[in-house]
């Protein structure tokens, strides 16, 4: 089991630093930044069926349902002139409390931002925490949301494991019957696989992320380590930018995408759904994907996928965000269904 060495490593962090670490159970949610709330909600609810499991306040944001929960994704209120994206990922701990998790990272060189800039979670090696009000869906007393930036600045929020985005003070109570989506969806997710963050260093988020959430090394795409979160075959993606076209201006760190799972995955029945949804097929373009667009790339054994390739496929939603659905085997290795990981 995935725990065994990330409890093991731990135990063997903790006794080489002195420090202490945040050891992660599962990926929570993602939140979405998105320029037409109402749309967003349709897309996802249309081609999901997502219940919506909780509501931030009348003018805030929803949570839609992955699966049987507490996973979900977070749509805000929608801005045309924003930009879209995915804004924030959340992870959780066992026994969460405000004062622990930010003494830990504290330790690691985390510090509590002063000031509003910086974003959501207050910049690079930055820590912030909100309070969710009642009226935005929390506890009468108030609900903690602790976010950070890593080291290049990506927002990461951290919560107890219960937590659904609701109402609590861990934000654990949801309605025990989700609002239902209108329509039954045409693909059902069943949990969230992986989150690719596009990072400046990749060397240096390794060295963070392993040191302060003990994560190990689940498998390698190639030269890109994937770094296991809990147990259950879910992970991190640490891929460096690369370089960027002739003339662009410089890439910036990013969550490039989320991965969902589903079951029974087959990549051209995928495809033949998505296309009836209106999310027709890339084909032979290049450059940017564009929203609606859909493709299948494949991962060769020199990526660790299969000899004989591991198809990855990938789609993107009304504003252009990029999503991935794999099978619920997958944890981002070799083999057919990219099921082969240590374990």
């Amino acid at each position: 089991m995935l725990s065994v060495p990330a409890l093991a490593a731990a135990s063997r962090l903790r006794a080489q630093s002195g420090k202490g670490t945040l050891p992660v159970r599962f990926l929570s949610h993602l939140t979405l930044t998105v320029t037409d709330h109402k749309r967003s909600i349709e897309f996802y609810q249309g081609l999901f069926g997502m219940p919506i499991q909780s509501r931030q306040g009348p003018t805030g944001g929803i949570g839609l349902q992955i699966g049987s929960g507490p996973q979900f994704i977070f749509i805000g209120a929608g801005n045309p002139n924003a930009k879209p994206e995915i804004n924030h990922y959340c992870m959780t701990v066992d026994h969460f409390n405000v004062d622990r998790v930010l003494g830990i990272l504290e330790e690691h060189g985390v510090t509590k931002s002063e000031g509003g800039g910086g974003g959501l979670g207050g910049g690079p090696m930055k820590s912030r925490v909100r309070i969710r009000s009642e009226a935005q869906g929390g506890a009468k007393e108030g609900t903690p949301e602790l976010y950070f930036g890593d080291p290049d600045g990506l927002t990461v929020q951290l919560q107890d494991t219960t937590y659904c985005g609701g109402a609590g003070v861990l934000g654990e109570i949801c309605p025990a019957k989700p609002e239902p989506s209108p329509t039954k969806g045409l693909i059902h997710l069943e949990d969230l696989s992986h989150f690719t963050l596009s990072v400046s260093d990749p060397a240096k988020s390794l060295e963070f992320y392993q040191s302060v959430f003990a994560m190990p090394i689940q498998a390698h795409q190639g030269p890109t380590p994937l770094l296991g979160v809990g147990s259950g075959g879910q992970f991190l993606t640490l891929a460096g930018m690369g370089a960027g076209r002739a003339g662009a201006p410089p890439r910036k760190a990013a969550i490039n995408h989320v991965s969902f799972r589903m079951k029974n995955f087959n990549p051209d029945k995928v495809l033949k759904t998505l296309a009836d949804f209106g999310v027709t097929p890339r084909g032979d373009a290049t450059g940017p994907v564009g929203p609606l667009k859909s493709y299948v790339s494949m991962r060769m054994e020199n990526r660790g996928g299969a000899k004989e390739g591991t198809p990855e496929l990938y789609l993107t939603d009304p504003d252009g965000i990029l999503l991935q659905i794999q099978d619920m085997s997958y944890c981002g290795g070799a083999g057919p269904m990219g099921e082969i990981c240590r374990g």
